[in-house]
């Protein structure tokens, strides 16, 4: 692993978090699998050697739950959907070199061969811990067969993790008013001895590891309170049969493996894998994870980490931070493993602005996406440019349709048929003309953009290369009036629509990550032979084919009335989902957020300058459907505020509206306008904070 600008001359790996065998897959989980697909895509443009890996977490108390359910065994039941996912993922043109799953021969032997490492290097150790016994079945109950209270925040928490509030793991016993899942009662506690791997040996390597991994915010810094402080063993075994046997000589073991041991190490063995079948020699497993350096004892290396092993990338949700930039790396670095270079965590999916629930039925399914009738590249498109890859990101029918028929239609598919149609009809193709210096640095320009984007894992930048570059294309074309220099000037018509062909050629080039079909659907417009998923990035300024046929539209245009329909069956299913529900106070039905676990100091928050202030105007952002211009008083002056709600309120409403202003909010330029400030407001439907009494203008918040 290196910090050298990629490419470098190590292989690199890109995985996402494996996909739990036991739900069908919506598009809160395709967000992380689309941004590794185009991640891996953008490495490989560029001249970075890339594997794609994934594979279906087989394990786990749930599955075993659920397939007693269905009167079917575990390993049938996860089956089922691993091989739904192996299906449904090339529909969105989400393409792994190797798919796999935790329960093959090769992540189980791999899996064996970590655990024996750890125990040789004396990383295990057992520890007899308070067990959640079922009494009424006389059985005792794994994690999951498990609720009660989180400790840490009070919420309604899992036996192993607080998934509903501050999503910590947690370890057995620590769960509060445990109730056995099985049969309602109160579980009861009792004691048994469990292998647990002692990552407190690794506290002075992790917390090293973090300043040096690459990746989000989020996966760098929320790690930091659970490495810094005072950082709990692992319990690596589990009391039921369904997961990986716990390694011994004697077989005197009745355990198996905590899922999340074996769950990440299927990233290596899904690689061990694509090496196997593609060859060594095109692509060796052991020269990305290995550790190159030579070993002394303990935990003690010859630690220089730039000669050890390849480019490890994790791509993964937000919820499972704690398990590959804490666990997993600890895991990594006790068996003799490579450290991964970055981790990016993505923010969560929302839909039509609020939470998505699976079990309120707000949700879009992956099936229900293809159902409909649209192209997969037209989901990436959407959910890459949303928002910053760690960033909540919101799906929205509507909004969907305002995108595709704005930016890929008018935008991109407007420039690429304009362009081309010109050129087949008055040329047959690409016009006998030099590429203007003006064009040609145009191109270049986003050829830089897109080596940084990738370097910088920006998945939203890489995603909006494509658009930008067409609408220089369409103001060009605008500009130029080619239709006029045909008959007054043919030499610069010819000129000019050599540029445009160009453009149209780099914009196949740079759009491949995000929009792979189209892309090879306008390559082939183009008269390129082979696959654009094949060319270098330079390609984009060699000269396109002479000739090529009249082009079809790119992309067409999302109807009103679909989208209503959609619209429609979304809304009878979340209605149908409440009224299975129990009715309850209104309160209940609402999604909080988690509090934040991280305190801030009190000289923190007087750093925080809130002042009362009053809207004085309010007009719309132009070509932003939610945005306002503000004009707020704040007693000092009057500031000039972006804000978020104009689908919420109703402009004539708010000038004269007393609100509280964030006043040392660092100055930002959104869609073209200053905001200098943010007003305060709550939850999703932008309830604006204010003043019960008249405190003049200006009065700080305290």
């Amino acid at each position: 692993m290196s910090h050298d600008d990629f490419p470098t001359d190590r292989p690199a790996v890109v995985t996402c978090g494996l996909p739990y065998a036991n739900g069908d897959l919506h598009v809160g989980h395709l967000r992380t699998y689309v941004a590794g697909d185009a991640l891996s895509r953008g490495l490989r443009r560029i001249g970075q050697q890339t594997a794609f890996v994934c594979g279906s977490d087989m394990h786990g108390t749930p599955v075993a739950v659920n397939a007693a359910e269905a009167g079917v065994d575990p390993r049938e039941f996860a089956l089922d959907y691993h091989e739904t996912y192996a299906e449904t993922f090339p529909q969105f043109n989400v393409e792994f070199d190797n798919y796999g799953h935790t329960d093959d021969a090769t992540n189980t032997e791999l899996t064996q061969e970590f655990v024996r490492s750890w125990v040789e290097e004396g990383h295990v150790h057992e520890k007899e811990i308070e067990v959640a016994w079922d009494t009424e079945e006389d059985q005792p109950l794994p994690d999951r067969y498990v609720e009660g209270t989180c400790p840490y925040c009070g919420e309604q928490a899992r036996g192993d993790e607080c998934d509903e509030g501050c999503q910590r793991h947690l370890e057995p016993g620590e769960i509060e008013a445990p109730v056995s899942t099985l049969t309602g009662n109160p579980a009861e506690y009792r004691t048994r001895e469990h292998k647990f791997l002692r990552l407190s040996d690794f506290q002075g390597y992790l917390q090293e590891f973090l300043d040096r991994i690459e990746g989000t915010d989020n996966a760098k810094n929320q790690p930091r309170e659970w490495v810094d402080g005072e950082l709990q063993d692992l319990c690596i075994t589990r009391d039921m049969d369904w997961g990986i046997d716990y390694p011994t000589e004697d077989d005197t073991e009745d355990f198996v493996l905590y899922v999340w041991v074996d769950a990440p190490i299927e990233y290596v063995a899904s690689t061990k894998q694509y090496s196997e079948r593609v060859g060594k020699s095109k692509y060796d497993w052991e020269s990305v994870w290995k550790f190159d350096g030579e070993r002394r004892h303990g935990t003690e290396w010859d630690d220089d980490w730039t000669t050890a092993g390849g480019e490890i990338v994790h791509v993964i949700g937000r919820d499972i931070i704690q398990h590959h930039a804490v666990f997993w790396p600890a895991m990594l670095r006790g068996a003799g493993y490579n450290e991964p270079r970055s981790i990016l965590a993505t923010g969560f999916v929302g839909i039509d602005g609020k939470a998505l629930s699976t079990s309120r039925s707000r949700a879009v399914w992956a099936d229900e996406y293809l159902d409909a009738g649209f192209h997969p590249d037209l989901f990436r498109y959407y959910i890459a440019t949303g928002a910053g890859l760690e960033t909540d990101v919101d799906f929205s029918w509507d909004r969907f349709a305002e995108r595709v028929n704005g930016e890929l239609v008018g935008n991109v598919g407007n420039f690429i048929n304009r362009a081309l149609l010109f050129a087949h009809r008055n040329f047959d193709g690409t016009p006998d003309a030099d590429v203007s210096d003006d064009v040609r640095d145009r191109i270049e320009t986003t050829l830089s953009a897109f080596e940084a984007a990738v370097r910088e894992y920006d998945v939203r930048a890489l995603a909006e290369l494509a658009t930008d570059l067409s609408d220089y294309g369409n103001e060009y074309i605008q500009r130029t009036e080619p239709w006029h220099l045909v008959d007054e000037d043919p030499e610069e018509a010819a000129r000019v629509i050599r540029d445009c062909v160009q453009l149209a050629k780099a914009v196949a080039v740079v759009m491949q990550p995000v929009l792979p079909g189209k892309a090879e659907q306008l390559w082939g417009q183009l008269g390129e032979t082979g696959s654009v998923a094949d060319v270098s990035l330079s390609t984009a300024l060699e000269a396109p084919p002479e000739t090529f046929d009249e082009p079809d539209q790119l992309f067409e245009q999302v109807e009103d009335d679909h989208i209503a329909e959609l619209n429609e069956e979304l809304q009878t299913r979340m209605d149908d989902a409440s009224e299975d529900e129990d009715d309850g106070d209104e309160e209940d039905d609402i999604d909080l957020e988690p509090l934040e676990t991280d305190r801030i100091s009190f000289d923190d928050f007087e750093g925080v300058d809130m002042r009362v202030g009053e809207i004085r105007s309010a007009e719309p952002v132009e070509d932003a459907d939610k945005l306002l211009k503000l004009e707020v008083d704040i007693g000092h002056e009057v500031r000039q505020v972006v804000a978020g709600l104009a689908e919420l309120h109703d402009i004539g409403d708010l000038p004269g509206t007393r609100v509280i202003l964030l006043a040392n909010m660092e100055q930002a330029t959104i869609f073209g306008v200053e905001s200098n400030g943010m007003v305060l407001a709550a939850g999703d439907e932008a309830d604006l904070l204010t003043t019960h009494d008249d405190a003049p203008l200006g009065t700080r918040v305290q």
